[in-house]
């Protein structure tokens, strides 16, 4: 069970009806809950799975969910010219405040956690947490021993930006595993670049405990599982 919360907020936090809608199943008796029937919208309730007209309905205080971001998507909650990695849910999932945790640019495609849970976010994303991203990168030119010394040694960009340990892996002479522990903008294509090798595709792999499921297609997702949940960061 969950923190208790309002059966009319309860329903609404799904996205599939309306704070009024919800209020209007609960009085018309439509709302069930452990084999009683629920009436008053404001009765609270710490159960995440609630029945309506007989169909079980599932009402978690969070949702977490992993996204294979295909390349063309923006990594955003909305945008007017654009098609977001919201787009790509159904409409009730549009409708909870689900956002990404963490960005990957237009160009790059992978992993992406999409989650209401904004504390989450923080223990992923803060600075000092060093939480390592894994990515599979494609470059112009030839990879050798030099460019995963300038990564393990931290590198400095040109403008200045001072960045900190990586790990490249090489693994032909065109394609490489890299791996790092924050996450500036567009640092792995701006670190490859600046050793002549610019990215040609990139793919996010890892964040940390949690791996994207390669039997996602481009574009598609799920709910992260149990034991995936289990390996997220706990709060502080």
């Amino acid at each position: 069970m969950s923190e208790p919360r309002r059966l009319d907020a309860l329903l609404a936090s799904t996205g599939r009806w309306s704070r009024k809608e919800a209020k209007d199943l609960i009085r018309a008796g439509r709302v069930s809950a452990a084999g009683a029937v629920l009436r008053r919208p404001e009765e609270k309730c710490a159960l995440e799975t609630v029945e309506v007209d007989g169909v079980p309905v599932a009402c978690p205080k969070y949702v977490y969910l992993m996204l294979y971001k295909p390349t063309g998507i923006l990594s955003a909650t909305e945008d007017r010219r654009q098609a977001t990695v919201l787009d790509l849910l159904p409409p009730h999932l549009q409708r909870i405040g689900l956002y990404p945790v963490g960005r990957l640019d237009k160009d790059s495609e992978g992993l992406l956690l999409l989650t209401n849970d904004g504390p989450l976010g923080h223990r992923l994303l803060a600075p000092g947490k060093h939480v390592a991203k894994t990515y599979l990168a494609e470059v112009e030119g030839t990879l050798d021993v030099s460019d995963a010394e300038a990564f393990r040694q931290g590198m400095v960009l040109e403008d200045g930006t001072r960045l900190l340990p990586a790990s490249l892996e090489i693994l032909s002479q065109t394609r490489c595993r890299v791996t790092v522990e924050e996450g500036k903008y567009r640092q792995i294509r701006r670190m490859l670049a600046q050793r002549g090798k610019p990215v040609t595709a990139l793919k996010r792999l890892t964040m940390g405990p949690i791996t994207l499921d390669e039997t996602l297609s481009p574009g598609a997702w799920r709910p992260l599982t149990e034991e995936e949940l289990a390996r997220l960061p706990a709060s502080d």
